[in-house]
This record gives structure tokens, C-alpha cells and sequence, in this order.
């Protein structure tokens, strides 16, 4: 546009960082400009940020033409002033480099869940060894059954305690000083001189991995950007399985004494690179260190701009809810409806995930595959066989985090856990008088392993839930008390399993197992949010409306327009964009 051109809608005015506009000035430009001119992202600084060129009233008369940053500002220097939300709707995600630190974040966590994995599968390793018996140790049935059990009932101890430390002194101190105890673990087993301290080992050990369970998934959440969060928090469960299946080959190959020390090693790696990342923003920001949640936030997005969006509506969170709560007592607050809400969900979801056998099949796969078609396959091969598979397993639904809706996810995971319990069922009711055959044993093989695989993006819920859907103001104390209720409940019912296969047989488990599937999905269909690509303020506020049913909420005209189960209506988009009160 030249100056002869004169613009011919109702200027607006230009807004600034600081929250001011251009008054003192006579720049204005076009809505229609605005709206149809192309939107390029400009290099300012370290950040990406959309731009627009738009026409301007110059101070001397003439129109000249201006780069206009749609956050708001006009100068990269005003990056230093408060940042206001974006009116044109544009998010600014970290950088390369913020992306970069994430996964660094991401990756000690990896290595400490890595750590965590190699207790559980360890008593796999360690009984068949005690049972021989030219061992030192030599050990009989109701011993061993103490060695493998008593671990599942020390983690509740840790999960308990977890969410007071990591309230209070931090999420990174409470892995940290996690770590003790896991390593102490592993040398009181390595240097075991009678059946007590092997059972104290592994007791220490199983406290050490429930302290570690919620702080690990509540950092992963507080330090990822809404795009990666999914992808980050699942990622600990590929490293868990990878630490199951690394304990299973050291024990193929090597004296249980010698895989204990070499249990020692990821705790010691993992204590090391958590020393040197930075605590969470938003414990940093709620306990009013700002300086270090604005070097942490500016740390992990590689982005001022965005460090300085996301600690001011830390701040202005953290505010509003101190008002709101300064005359309620924790017991007030735990019966508020926005936090009973999201308690349903993850509490009737681990009581439905247990009920469909997510980790009873993994406990019992060999019983299991000797009941449904004979025991030509081994414990080590069928161990091994099942850990690959829940490992690969584990890495596709990490990728599918990232790529589809949670809901379309868990939900097709819960629905093909279903079916695949019902063949089973249906298999062995239909050769159950029969003559088992080698064939039986590879087909029942094969739906045990199918099972396992849709059945596993089950196991990567319940940490994301715990880190997407909690408050951030109780999350830390929620989270190791749920936990604990999981763990607990967990150990219940694997200690009844074999009682319960008496009754019902292993087809009747089966059967559980699918109804308990399809109940699950169904809970998660009429209440799960949609959280992919929000952030943890917009979930909150989400749970803070009337609706107790995602299906039964009420969408504004935006969403109506968009075509129903589309991809663009389900993520991405705000809460407040597609839920009205």
C-alpha cells in the first residue's frame, strides 16, 4: 500500500507487551488486512513468534508498512514486560534447544524408571537360583513366596510418604533421596547372608519404588509443554519394561549375587543426571521462588517469551487460589466437586484396570499358558517372551500419544483388551475337555501375547492421569496417596488370584478380565476429558464446571461446526473453546 491509500475499515489500535496500546502514536491498521494477510513466524530472539506486516499511520502523515508480533508487541525488547495472552489465539511452544532440555529432564527420569523396573522382575531371577539346591540359601515354597510378595506390599509404605516430601521439599529432592534407598536395596541383596536380609532387601527396594512413582510422573508433567506431555509422561513405562527385561537377560547369564551389583549402576547414573536438572516451575512458583521457576521456565522452553506467559499464569493461579482456600481445610478441599470429579475417574479406572488383568497376566503368564494349553514353553522363554512384547508395546503406545487423542487410545486399547479376553474364554471352554495339544500351547500363546499388547495401553494411564487431571495445588499429596490405594489394591488381588482361579477357573478369569475391559472403556468414554495438547491450567478449570460427563457437556457454536469425532474437535483446542457453562 502506498501513500496515496488510505485504509477503509475501523482501525485498531496496536497492542503492546506491557498490556498498553500504540496511544501515543498514530500507527493503526486494517481488521481485513489482519485477518486475510499471511502469518510467517519471525525469529525474535530465541523465540518463534508469528508476525504480520500491516499497514501504519507514520508520525509525519505517511502510511508506512510495520511488523506486527501477534502476541501483542511490536519490539523484541519488550519481551522483559508482562506478556498477555495471545488475542490471535497463536500458542508459542518451545523452541529446538527447550525441546531438547525436556527430553534431557526425560531422560533421568528414564534412567531412575529403568532402575525401578529391574526390582520387580528380579525375583524371577532370584528364586529359581534359591531353589537349587546346591545354593548357599537354599529356600522352600512359602519362603519364596515371601521373597516375590513382600515387595509389592513395601511400595504402598513408599507411595504414602511420597506425596508429603515432594510437597514440601520438592519434586526433585524426593527423587533424589528415592534413590537411597534403591541403592541400599540392591547391596543388601548382593551381599545377603541369610533369608532376612534378602527379605529386608527386597523390602527397601519396594519402598525406594513407591517413592519414586508419583514424584516421577507429577515432574514429567509440570516440566512438559501441553504438545509433548502425553509422550513424555508415557515414556517412563517403555524404560520400566526395558529394566524388566534387562534383569531377565542378566539372570539368564549370570549368578543372582552378580545381577544385584549390577542393580547398583542406573540408580547411581539416574542420581547423577537429576543432581543437574532444575526443579519443577510450578513447585518453584507456588512456594514464591520466582527467580528460579523464571531460570527453570526459560531453561525448558528455550523461549523468555513463553517463560514469561507461563510463570505469570503460574502466579496469577497460584494467587487465586490461595484467596480461595485461605478459611478451607484440606478435608474442604477434597470435597470440592472439581476434585471429587477427576478422583472418580482415576480411582474407577485402576480399580477396572486390576479387575482386566493388566499385571495379573504378566504375574502368572506361565500358570496361565499352562492351563490354557500345556507347558511345552519354560518360564525363562515365556518370562522374556512377555516383557519383549509388553516393551515393544509400551514404545508404539508412547507414539500414539503423541499422535492420536488419549481417549481414541485408551479406549481402543480397553476394546481390544476385551475381545481378546473373550477368545480366550471362548478357546478354552471350547477345548476344555479336550486333549491338550503342542497346537493349543501356540494359540494360547498368541492370545496371551495379543492381549498383552492392546491390554498395554492400560499401564500407561494412570501416570499420565495422576499428572494431567490432579489440581496442581494438592497434586503432590494426592498423587502418593492414590498410588498407595493402587499398590494396595494391586497386591489384594494378586495374592487372591490363585484362590480365585480355583473358582473360576482360568476361562472364568478371562471373562472378568473382558467385562472388567469394556467397563473400563465405558467409564473413560462418558467422563475422560479430551486433554491432548492442553495445558494442566485449561483441565483444571475445565473440572470446575457443572458437567460430571464429557459427552453430556455443552459445546459452544465453534465446536458445533466442527464434523463430530473429527480429530480437531477432540484435541488441541482449549477447553474454554469447546465446553461453555
Amino acid at each position: 500500500m502506498n501513500s496515496s491509500e488510505s485504509p477503509t475499515d475501523k482501525p485498531n489500535k496496536l497492542k503492546y507487551l506491557n498490556g498498553g496500546d500504540n496511544s501515543n502514536s498514530n500507527a493503526t491498521t486494517t481488521t481485513t488486512e489482519f485477518e486475510n494477510s499471511t502469518r510467517p513466524l519471525l525469529r525474535n530472539g530465541d523465540c518463534n513468534l508469528p508476525v504480520q506486516t500491516v499497514t501504519a499511520d507514520s508520525s509525519n502523515g505517511g502510511n508506512q508498512l510495520m511488523t506486527v508480533y501477534l502476541n501483542g508487541g511490536t519490539a523484541p525488547q519488550e519481551v522483559d514486560k508482562k506478556i498477555d495472552d495471545d488475542p490471535s489465539g497463536h500458542e508459542i511452544n518451545s523452541n529446538a534447544r527447550g525441546v531438547f532440555h525436556q527430553i534431557l529432564v526425560t531422560g533421568a527420569v528414564l534412567l531412575l524408571a529403568a532402575a525401578c523396573g529391574m526390582p520387580i522382575g528380579y525375583s524371577a531371577v532370584l528364586l529359581p537360583q534359591l531353589y537349587n539346591m546346591s545354593e548357599p540359601l537354599v529356600i522352600d515354597i512359602e519362603m519364596g513366596s515371601w521373597i516375590a510378595s513382600v515387595h509389592s506390599l513395601a511400595t504402598p509404605i513408599g507411595s504414602f510418604a511420597s506425596g508429603p516430601i515432594m510437597d514440601h521439599w520438592g519434586r526433585k529432592p524426593a527423587l533424589l533421596a528415592a534413590i537411597v534407598p534403591l541403592f541400599s536395596g540392591w547391596i543388601f541383596l548382593a551381599t545377603a547372608s541369610s533369608h532376612f536380609l534378602i527379605l529386608v532387601g527386597r523390602v527397601v527396594a519396594g519402598i525406594s519404588v513407591g517413592l519414586i512413582a508419583a514424584p516421577a510422573q507429577v515432574l514429567l508433567a509440570e516440566i512438559a509443554e501441553p504438545r509433548l506431555r502425553g509422550l513424555l509422561i508415557g515414556a517412563p513405562f517403555v524404560s520400566y519394561s526395558m529394566g524388566i527385561l534387562l534383569v531377565y537377560a542378566l539372570g539368564s547369564y549370570f549368578h543372582w549375587r552378580h545381577v544385584a551389583w549390577a542393580g547398583t549402576i542406573l540408580p547411581l547414573f539416574s542420581f547423577v543426571a537429576i543432581m543437574f536438572m532444575p526443579e519443577t516451575p510450578v513447585f518453584l512458583a507456588r512456594n514464591n521462588q520466582l527467580k528460579k521457576a523464571s531460570r527453570a521456565l526459560t531453561w525448558l522452553r528455550g523461549c523468555p517469551i513463553q517463560a514469561k506467559r507461563e510463570l505469570q499464569q503460574l502466579v496469577d493461579r497460584s494467587k487465586t487460589e490461595s484467596e480461595e482456600s485461605a478459611n478451607q481445610s484440606l478435608w474442604q478441599t477434597l470435597t470440592k466437586v472439581s476434585l471429587i470429579k477427576p478422583l472418580i475417574i482415576i480411582n474407577g479406572f485402576h480399580i477396572l484396570q486390576i479387575l482386566s488383568g493388566t499385571y495379573l497376566v504378566v504375574f502368572y503368564a506361565v500358570d496361565i499358558i499352562s492351563d490354557m494349553g500345556g507347558s511345552d514353553i519354560n518360564s525363562l522363554q515365556a518370562a522374556v517372551l512377555t516383557a519383549a512384547v509388553r516393551l515393544a508395546f509400551t514404545f508404539l503406545y508412547c507414539f500414539l500419544l503423541l499422535m492420536m487423542p488419549r481417549r481414541m487410545m485408551v479406549i481402543g486399547s480397553g476394546i481390544g483388551s476385551g475381545i481378546s479376553c473373550l477368545a480366550i474364554a471362548i478357546f478354552m471352554y471350547i477345548r476344555l475337555d479336550a486333549v491338550k495339544t503342542p497346537m493349543d500351547t501356540y494359540i494360547s500363546a498368541v492370545f496371551i501375547l495379543i492381549y498383552i499388547g492392546t491390554n498395554t495401553g492400560f499401564m500407561t494411564m494412570p501416570g499420565i492421569m495422576i499428572g494431567e487431571l490432579l489440581p496442581a495445588k494438592i497434586r503432590g499429596r494426592i498423587a502418593g496417596n492414590l498410588f498407595t490405594i493402587f499398590n494396595l489394591l494391586l497386591f489384594g488381588v494378586a495374592k487372591g488370584f490363585l484362590y480365585a482361579k480355583q473358582i473360576f477357573k482360568t476361562q472364568g478369569l478371562f471373562l472378568i478380565f473382558g467385562i472388567a475391559s469394556f467397563g473400563a472403556s465405558l467409564l473413560l468414554y462418558l467422563m475422560l476429558p479430551e486433554t491432548k495438547g492442553r495445558t494442566l491450567h485449561d483441565i483444571e478449570d475445565y473440572f470446575q464446571r457443572p458437567n460430571w460427563l464429557w459427552i453430556t457437556r455443552k459445546r459452544t457454536a465453534e465446536e458445533e461446526r466442527r464434523p463430530k469425532g473429527s480429530a480437531e474437535a477432540e484435541e488441541g483446542v482449549p477447553l474454554k473453546a469447546v465446553v461453555r457453562t
